[in-house]
């Protein structure tokens, strides 16, 4: 191996000398005005990187495959850009990139002869079809911002969205389609804008679905002698996209400035009002073609799924934006990991597809485990082609590598299985094995090796660093690699609040974790989730990873119970692998006999209760807060980003079957807006 593609000289560039580094990966983008600063480490809050510099995100990502810009470079007009594959139609679709290119380039049209323009915002509200990714390429063609929210949030979520964006442009379909249900858009969007202070939408585009009954639109009204146009009376003039985009100009990329944004992306944030991480355009672009190259060993040519929505911040990166980057082929699946229908659904599409890489959540694969432990519908399908399977979100415990890797791809010593972290506002790996670089040990239950670009330490509350193989609490030394967020959608007071005061020159990540002696990093959950026990802090990520090394676990829950003499005393929700059986009693014994072997003396669980299943966010974490609220007999409020609220109404009937001396809570937990069930998202927002 060429020892410049080794990580640990490509990890000590990154840190001493970062401008010739990013310098190198840039080269790797096609500008408009190339980059002669490479990094202003005097811009504030954070640094920026390729400030000066032009360039259209659109054009990198499709535009020069299918027009090469030097002549070494082969067309890749006719190889699949995006494939499209529904598991709720039995549709697949195959777009190649001259093709992708003439859907975006006449969206991007109809867009702009709607008004939008460079600086615009656009919200786009849509489920996992074609359009989604279309609509966000169009946007950054024309230099729009787009916001993509998940398609099912709640009105009351997509109107705080839209009142802090304040878009031009609303991008919407008939609906959205889940295991038995059928969820309409268009009555959500209404009820969003009336409940939205803003005025700002002018315009609502539909893409209507054959599963949905057609709405008919009425046409613009001009205005009359005594009366004034429709678009003066109306808040929001609704169109149908097909309307919308017949005989549109094809519209050509608009240069913007490297530093200018590239997207809003909102995350939860512990106030209530979202957090709109910015994403900028060129920092954004080099990060992920590196990435994609460097960490998932994926070029053009080859096959990225990324099992992900493009709503979270994983279908921002690995299914639209990265693959197309680099001229690999994407796909965008419409589907679950089970009941669509069944448990192989993952590894049908593996096989159809001759997908390469796989990036999945560590939730997908415990329902995938629950159902089928055996991994026999897997072992039905081919999947020689995979040589990767990569996972992100919840930490990736080690009984469930150990069935990934033994029982999923047995005999598959050629497919690593690698677990990696990083959040919606790194917008890209911090921590993972760089395959593309060097394909180091794997270490169940590690992220692995910092990134290159990105200086990681642990430390104690006051500051310092910690020895190895102590808990502290992770943060990113200062200037953040390209890539990561600019900020927070002009809310800079609050980005420095929350990212930046804790640990002066640092980013504060919000999880806990520590470094083994080899530097490889063990993320143990949010910071919050640590037990104080007796005088002594126990990760509920390290108690609940030898939980789930039990035969009989699927998955499994740690809180903190408060108790007035210990602090707190480790509580325990269980669901078991599908057909197990076993004795409650005998259970919570073999349970607790594991944390005290694994964890240590001083871990005594205090109980293991068996539940059917856990209640999770959109994007696969597992509510905890909630879970020790309801626990507790507090008052708590359903988190807007709850997958299925009927997992929590269940549980907390159970808890308080088994507590009958708690009253009930001030609190609904009616699912008024029909929230659905979405894929979870490997990369969940903090």
């Amino acid at each position: 191996m060429n020892v410049r593609h080794e990580y640990r000289p490509a990890y000590q560039t990154s840190l001493v000398d970062p401008a010739e580094f990013w310098a190198g990966a840039a080269e790797a983008i096609d500008w408009d005005v190339p980059p002669t600063q490479i990094v202003d480490s005097g811009a504030r809050p954070v640094a920026r990187w390729f400030s000066g510099a032009r360039l259209n995100t659109s054009f990198n990502a499709l535009d020069r495959h299918v027009h090469p810009t030097t002549p070494d470079s082969p067309s890749r007009a006719d190889q699949p850009a995006l494939i499209y594959d529904s598991a709720m139609t039995d549709a697949t679709v195959v777009y190649t990139y001259a093709e992708l290119l003439d859907e975006v380039s006449r969206f991007a049209g109809a867009m702009a002869r709607l008004g939008v323009a460079a600086g615009d915002r656009v919200v786009i509200y849509l489920p996992m079809i074609p359009e989604a990714v279309i609509a966000m390429l169009a946007c950054a063609r024309i230099g729009a911002v787009h916001s993509v929210v998940f398609g099912g949030f709640a009105a009351p979520e997509l109107a705080a969205r839209i009142d802090d964006a304040e878009p031009v442009l609303i991008i919407t379909a008939s609906g959205g389609l889940e295991p038995g249900k059928q969820i309409e858009y268009p009555p959500i969007v209404l009820h969003a804008l009336d409940l939205a202070e803003t005025t700002a939408p002018r315009t609502v585009i539909v893409k209507q679905r054959p599963q949905f009954d057609t709405i008919h639109f009425p046409a613009p009204q001009p205005a009359t002698e005594y009366l004034p146009s429709s678009a003066e009376t109306v808040a929001a003039q609704w169109l149908d996209w097909d309307d919308a985009v017949r005989d549109a100009p094809r519209a050509d990329p608009v240069s913007v400035a490297a530093t200018d944004p590239l997207y809003i992306l909102y995350t939860s944030g512990t106030t209530g009002k979202p957090k709109g991480v910015v994403r900028d355009n060129g920092g954004h672009a080099v990060a992920l073609a590196w990435s994609m190259r460097n960490i998932y060993d994926v070029d053009a040519g080859q096959v990225m799924w990324a099992a992900s929505d493009v709503g979270w911040v994983v279908g921002h990166s690995y299914i639209v934006y990265a693959p197309l980057l680099v001229g690999a082929t994407t796909l965008l699946y419409e589907g679950k990991p089970v009941g669509t229908p069944d448990a192989g659904a993952y590894w049908r599409v593996v096989d159809k597809h001759k997908v390469d890489v796989l990036f999945t959540a560590p939730t997908a694969l415990r329902a995938i485990r629950k159902a089928d432990p055996e991994a026999e519908l897997a072992h039905r399908h081919d999947l020689s082609s995979l040589r990767a399977l990569f996972c992100a979100g919840e930490r990736l415990d080690p009984a469930t590598y150990a069935w990934a890797d033994e029982t999923l791809l047995a005999g598959r010593s050629d497919c690593p299985v690698v677990d990696h972290w990083w959040q919606t506002e790194t917008g890209w790996p911090v921590c993972a094995n760089p395959l593309g670089l060097q394909q180091l040990p794997i270490k169940p239950g590690s992220a692995s090796v910092p990134v290159p670009g990105y200086r990681l330490r642990v430390l104690d509350s006051s500051g310092n660093a910690v020895a190895p193989n102590t808990e502290g609490n992770i943060v990113i030394g200062l200037p953040l690699p390209p890539g990561t967020l600019t900020g927070l959608w002009r809310d800079e007071a609050r980005y420095e609040r929350s990212y930046l005061s804790a640990y002066p020159g640092h980013y504060l990540t919000g999880d806990s974790g520590y470094f083994d002696e080899d530097g490889y990093l063990y993320v143990l959950g949010r910071s919050d989730d640590v037990i104080n026990m007796a005088g002594h802090r126990l990760s509920a990520g390290s108690i609940e990873a030898a939980i789930a090394g039990h035969e009989a676990v699927a998955e499994c829950a740690v809180i903190g119970l408060p108790d007035e003499l210990k602090g707190h005393r480790p509580l325990a929700y269980v669901v078991l692998k599908s057909g197990v059986d076993i004795d409650p009693d005998r259970l919570r014994d073999e349970l607790i006999e594991r944390v005290r072997t694994h964890v240590g003396a001083i871990a005594t669980l205090h109980d293991a209760i068996v539940v059917t299943a856990l209640p999770k966010t959109r994007s696969g974490k597992i509510l905890r807060k909630t879970i020790r609220q309801i626990t507790s007999g507090e008052t708590f409020e359903v988190p807007s980003t709850i997958e299925d609220p009927a997992v929590l109404v269940a549980l907390e009937q159970q808890i308080r079957a088994a507590r009958p001396e708690w009253r009930d809570p001030a609190h609904s937990t009616e699912n008024t807006d029909n929230v659905v069930a979405p894929d979870v998202d490997p990369v969940a927002p903090s």
